[in-house]
């Protein structure tokens, strides 16, 4: 068995062509779809790596999330630039980071929300699919000629068949990557390592090892291994890596079904053996004071403050993060202090990754079917989020002044006076904040070589490690009626809750492992068997339809 992901991997590119081709047997043209009264603005021809340009100056409503990083200014760069390109300008409702869900919700809900909607991750479109306000996106591929030719190129067909509902439709054009794309791992300290003569680890077991090591050698007098994002879902960042080691999601990446590779039907994942041991390592782990119990509930800066001051020597952390705040304020407050973001370490499972290639992506109102400038929105958004030049734009702005060089030649670099995630130090302007650029609400997905143009050395080498890893293959989609989906919502969150909190206690000894079978049992007695009868239902009903 191995971790369940709906969204991960690789399939072959006969199915993708097949994909394609029902997608657009499916779409505007052959459902009879009637767009002559919706292309006010629109090209007349739109083909892959054709500049956008509407055909009169148009403006598009659209949701925008407010970073605090680098809240939204009227006169960044982006706007401007995005104007003169595409003859488009963005009318925004700007909503924090901190509510922007809710508000998403409320804004949809009182029929004041605008068409485009994005920073709407898988999954998230599910209530508006049922209440009929999303736009069944499938049916108008076929005007979205890049996002087309990046499923074929990258044989992402299967990947998006995990996003579509009962219907057969999907209602979510997601972020697309060309591989499974992995950020999250430990940072540790390597001139401690260098000092006792100890090896970087490669496996969990060895993490075992060098934190044992580190403790008795008296490398800190509390615990080596403190970590953070533990808040608002306790081990968010551990419980994932070490669960997709294990063969059992959890933490932020956990999921009530795991699909069974040899039964060939989902089980539920918090009473898995793989779960289990999971948990019975991380208990081993605190009960012989290697990790520390706080690591689950405290504040990212009272684990950030352990790390920089030398009290720990091991945590979480991402491509950012290991460079600021680790290694800015461990170089300020430790002279000769070194810090490295490590390959995810391996465990029962072997070299694999698991990930998904859709990331978050755009829902847009069924509402906006209705409007004359339809079809340029459709191309707008095609070549925004989905053409090379488009993502270009989004991530790095615009050649001579915010960067110089490109991609394909790999060449591409920020200008002297620009910085962004500790590329260019010297730089004294943000690519984000000053700018617009690299904002999550434009810049994400992208060819694996456009990712490892905002990677510095030291990532690009740990992406080559995790690149070479073998993908665990896309688990089958499930796709529930408006019935089974209203049910299923019954049981999801207290289940998943249920388990968020035993397995908490057992990790921490607050419970004992001889009680593991009660805690299966009290499982089923919160339909943990009903609900996985359910999503199996649902799978053997989807792959009978689909043939």
């Amino acid at each position: 068995m191995y971790r369940m992901s709906r969204r991960e991997a690789l399939v072959a590119a006969g199915a993708a062509s097949l994909w394609l081709a029902g997608c657009s047997s499916a779409g505007a043209k052959k459902s009879g779809l009637n767009l002559s009264a919706n292309k006010v603005g629109a090209m007349g021809s739109f083909g892959v790596g054709d500049q956008f340009k509407a055909t009169k100056s148009l403006t598009f409503p659209i949701l925008h999330l407010t970073n605090p990083g680098y809240p939204l200014k009227k006169d960044w760069l982006f706007w401007s630039e995005l104007t003169k390109r595409t003859n488009v300008t963005l009318d925004t409702t700007e909503v924090p980071l901190s509510d922007y869900e809710n508000k998403r919700s409320l804004l949809i809900g009182s029929g004041q929300a605008p068409l485009i909607i994005p920073k709407t991750y898988p999954g998230q479109e599910a209530p508006f699919v049922a209440s009929g306000v999303a736009l069944p996106v499938s049916d108008y591929i076929d005007l979205m000629p890049n996002f087309k030719d990046k499923v074929a190129k990258w044989n992402l067909g299967g990947d998006l068949d995990t996003l579509r509902q009962a219907d057969g439709k999907f209602y979510l054009l997601p972020g697309l990557h060309q591989d499974v794309w992995t950020d999250y791992s430990l940072a540790v300290r390597t001139d401690v390592l260098t000092k006792m003569n100890l090896k970087v680890p490669t496996t969990w077991d060895e993490v075992r090892t060098l934190l044992q090591s580190l403790k008795s050698g008296g490398a800190t007098s509390t615990y080596p291994f403190s970590d953070r994002w533990g808040v608002p879902t306790p081990g968010g960042n551990l419980l994932n890596i070490i669960g997709q080691a294990y063969g059992a999601p959890g933490g932020w990446g956990y999921a009530n079904a795991t699909w069974d590779t040899k039964a060939k039907k989902y089980v539920f994942t918090g009473a898995m053996d793989q779960f289990k041991q999971m948990l019975q390592f991380l208990h081993s782990l605190v009960a012989d004071k290697l990790l520390d119990p706080e690591s689950f509930t405290q504040s990212d800066d009272n684990a950030i403050q352990k790390f920089v001051s030398g009290k720990s020597l091991v945590i979480s952390t991402n491509a950012q993060t290991v460079v600021n705040p680790y290694r800015t304020n461990l170089t300020t407050s430790i002279p000769g202090a070194t810090v490295v973001k490590i390959p995810v370490p391996i465990g029962p499972m072997g070299a694999v990754k698991a990930g998904s290639r859709l990331e978050n992506g755009v829902m847009v109102l069924k509402k906006a079917r209705d409007s004359e400038n339809f079809v340029a929105m459709m191309q707008f958004i095609d070549w925004l989020w989905y053409s090379d030049a488009g993502q270009v734009f989004s991530k790095w702005g615009v050649e001579g002044v915010t960067y110089t060089g490109s991609v394909e030649a790999g060449t591409l670099k920020l200008a002297p006076d620009v910085n962004w995630a500790g590329l260019n130090p010297s730089g004294t302007k943000l690519l984000n904040k000053d700018f617009g650029f690299f904002n999550g609400v434009f810049a994400y997905g992208g060819s694996t070589k456009l990712l490892n143009t905002q990677f510095p050395a030291e990532e690009q080498a740990f992406q080559k490690v995790m690149t070479g890893r073998k993908t665990l293959p896309v688990a089958p989609p499930y796709p529930f009626t408006a019935d089974e989906r209203e049910q299923a919502t019954l049981w999801e969150t207290p289940l998943k809750d249920y388990v968020t909190q035993n397995a908490l206690k057992f990790i921490l000894g607050q419970r004992d492992f001889g009680q593991w079978d009660a805690y299966v049992n009290e499982l089923k007695g919160k339909n943990s068997g009903a609900y996985i009868d359910l999503v199996n239902k649902a799978q053997q009903r989807f792959a009978k339809t689909k043939g």
